[in-house]
């Protein structure tokens, strides 16, 4: 594990001044409640970033073109939820401060709720994209209302419901389903026409924040993950999905729930490494 923590993310060469994208992980698993082990993700996701190439044959682009700099991964507090989503959020606040764009790597998907509150502070009429399997809408979770099955109820108390997309469930209450259906917009489907739908509604000017739950893909394409979900779809399908919102204005990102113990293979941290690459050619 020593020799884990000293790598960095291929391509991703830039010091901290000198860069115009950060990478930081988040390595906070404190409220999972099956398969915890997502606070090893970003370890993992480096070693594997190795064995793939900085350039996208999809989008004709390559990390060593961008300033890219490997922030390394936050030391956060054990037991105490409130105290680590507080420091997330005052350390993505700094690096915006800076003038840079954020990419973070968890971690469980409660992180994204202190991400987006830094993200609120620097910019207006902010839109999220939220691509998971799970709905994570209930306004409450085995007596927690500071969960990853709550994370996005969280959200639609900080963030307008009509400017959060939400993609790719399948799997959630029916208060929950409810919930989404009438109070943010809910696509289900990964249907194309749907995702054109999203595109279109979404302004080209405004600031978009895009969130991946590596749930949303096939337990057989990514088994390493904490709450896997039958009947998911492939990695070419959110590919294209993701590269279908490339030309918007993009501000932040984020991919959670690589639990890579899960998968001695080690092909979901792979699959989760090319994600990591294609979405950071995403930024302008």
């Amino acid at each position: 594990m020593d020799n884990l923590k000293k790598l960095k993310f291929v391509g991703f060469e830039s010091n901290y001044p000198e860069s115009e994208i950060v990478f930081i992980g988040i390595p906070f698993d404190g409220t999972s409640s099956y398969r915890a082990g997502s606070r090893f993700g970003p370890i993992f996701l480096r070693e594997a970033s190795d064995s793939i190439e900085t350039y996208s044959i999809v989008q004709k682009k390559d990390l060593l073109d961008r300033r890219i700099c490997d922030a390394g991964d936050m030391t956060l507090p054990v037991g105490n939820t409130e105290r680590a989503l507080q420091e997330i959020e005052a350390r993505i606040s700094s690096i915006l401060r800076d003038g840079k764009k954020v990419f973070s790597f968890g971690g469980e998907h409660l992180i994204t709720l202190p991400v987006l509150k830094a993200f609120l502070d620097s910019y207006d009429d902010l839109f999220l994209i939220y691509i998971d399997a799970h709905a994570d809408l209930r306004d409450e979770y085995l007596g927690e209302r500071l969960s990853h099955a709550t994370v996005l109820r969280r959200v639609c108390e900080i963030l307008s419901g009509e400017n959060i997309f939400h993609i790719g469930t399948r799997s959630g209450e029916k208060s929950e389903i409810e919930f989404g259906e009438e109070n943010i917009n809910f696509y289900p489907s990964f249907v194309l026409e749907k995702l054109e739908e999203v595109n279109e509604r979404i302004p080209a000017s405004a600031p978009v924040y895009l969130s991946v739950d590596l749930d949303v893909l096939d337990p057989s394409v990514a088994p390493g993950v904490g709450n896997p979900e039958p009947g998911g779809i492939s990695f070419n399908s959110l590919l294209n999905c993701i590269c279908m919102f490339g030309e918007k204005n993009i501000v932040g990102m984020d991919i959670v729930e690589l639990s890579p113990h899960y998968d001695p293979s080690g092909v979901s941290a792979i699959v989760a490494a090319k994600l990591v690459r294609e979405m950071i050619l995403l930024f302008k």
